[in-house]
């Protein structure tokens, strides 16, 4: 079978699979076939969305985009079912896209993770179709939020070149398109001065700093944090103290940062962007974990959004987590108390804590603890999460089911029941609502 035929039907399987876990009201997945054609994408590619539930206006698109090789590309099946991200998402009324591109392990990654071979366009050639097939206009022309791991970084640090006024925040990952460029590799983009006023974090492992295969990924986010700030622009160096090139727990200072720009550039009416305002920024010294108000014009200072991203980034670039110290607000919802054959089948949703996530789910009945779902959650980056985390800081394609059968449920009585959510730092909120089993049932 030809490479780009196999390429293609490799792109429509990942599709069904990603329909099939997801509710159809809320995702909506496009793709398309590599093009021959000169400047046009020559790898197929696939975009999965999630939009928040409800008619509103779409008021900005999180980009998660994976970054080279077989294995980068496939997590692109599974970031949009991450609920922590989705929990982004939603307080702003925005979308949550994974790109995926089918280049595969033997096929250069530059065929996509440069835009100006063609995934730029076929970027925005998706938003526009599924804005189309969802019904919801506003994906078109909202305004982006470009998340990038390795590959990704270097597409997102392009992407900044090609459309800044559209761009609200970018966050690399171990990656950008500095050294390539300044080596000859690529061509040198041409950054225009509204690019200068984006916030950008650039936020490599300290373990990629002298990682024979991995140090390219220091010494470009390093040189592109220099060139950003050189012009005076809203960057930050964030490097994560113990990780290498994995995303490990990078997203506790990724979703803040992207909540305070989302906060503070998003419009209440129309696309247009509010800019960058220096009187909100507070300075943060990476080598120090110091943070202090007001700007600063000195290049070696991380410039953040405001107080409470600084606070986040001493933190981070100390630990390589941040902390939640506030309960969940939101519990979760049983949906259904079945009697069965088997027990009582209980089902639930909840929706994540936007801070830390989901670490587990706690059980009641009358009022006493009688499961955790999962009772050990994935600890594989030292912070445990429901849906687990992989390298590339998404989610495990098939976490636990939001279901419970409670087999020593009493036969002779209608017990109620209640779940509740425990949050990625051990804090539990509030139980759902209880439910009784039907009577008679």
């Amino acid at each position: 079978m030809d490479l780009r035929i196999a390429r293609h039907v490799a792109a429509v399987l990942a599709a069904l699979v990603f329909a099939s876990v997801s509710r159809a009201e809320d995702t909506f997945t496009v793709g398309y076939p590599a093009s021959d054609r000169p400047g046009e994408l020559a790898v197929p590619s696939t975009f999965h969305v999630w939009l928040p539930p409800g008619t509103g206006r779409i008021r900005a698109v999180i980009v998660h985009q994976h970054g080279c090789g077989d294995g980068a590309e496939n997590s692109g099946e599974t970031a949009a079912l991450d609920l922590q991200w989705r929990a982004l998402a939603a307080r702003h009324g925005a979308a949550l896209l994974s790109p995926h591109y089918h280049a595969g392990d033997r096929a250069e990654c530059r065929l996509w993770c440069d835009p100006r071979n063609g995934s730029g366009d076929a970027f925005v050639r998706a938003l526009r179709d599924l804005a189309a097939k969802s019904g919801r206009p506003g994906l078109a022309t909202a305004p982006w939020c470009l998340w990038g791991h390795s590959g990704g970084g270097f597409w997102a640090s392009l992407m900044l070149a090609r459309s800044p006024e559209r761009i609200v925040a970018v966050f690399c990952r171990s990656g950008a398109a500095t050294v390539a460029w300044q080596k000859h590799e690529i061509p040198e983009p041409d950054f225009p001065g509204a690019a200068f006023g984006v916030p950008v974090v650039l936020n490599p492992g300290v373990g990629e700093r002298d990682d024979a295969r991995f140090r390219g990924a220091w010494e470009t986010t390093s040189a592109f944090f220099a060139l950003l700030r050189a012009q005076g622009s809203p960057a930050v160096f964030a490097p994560d103290p113990f990780s290498g090139h994995d995303c490990r727990n990078s997203r506790l200072f990724a979703i803040p940062f992207f909540d305070a720009c989302l906060r503070l550039r998003l419009p209440r009416t129309g696309d247009s962007l509010k800019p960058f305002d220096p009187r909100r920024a507070w300075n943060g010294d990476r080598a120090t974990a110091a943070i202090s108000a007001g700007a600063k014009v000195a290049p070696e200072l991380s410039l953040l959004p405001d107080r409470r991203t600084a606070e986040a980034f001493a933190e981070y670039v100390r630990t390589g987590k941040t902390t939640d110290r506030t309960r969940p607000t939101d519990g979760a919802v049983l949906t259904s108390v079945t009697r069965g054959p088997d027990g009582v089948a209980l089902e639930w949703i909840a929706e994540a804590d936007l801070e830390s996530g989901i670490r587990q789910f706690v059980v009641y009945r009358d009022r006493a603890v009688i499961a955790r779902i999962p009772e050990k959650p994935d600890d594989r980056n030292g912070f445990a999460q429901y849906q687990g985390l992989s390298y590339h800081d998404t989610p495990r394609p098939d976490p636990p089911a939001l279901r419970f059968v409670d087999t020593g449920a009493p036969a002779d009585r209608r017990p109620s029941y209640a779940v509740s959510m425990v949050n990625g730092s051990g804090l539990e909120g509030p139980r759902g609502g209880a439910k009784k089993v039907k009577a008679g049932k």
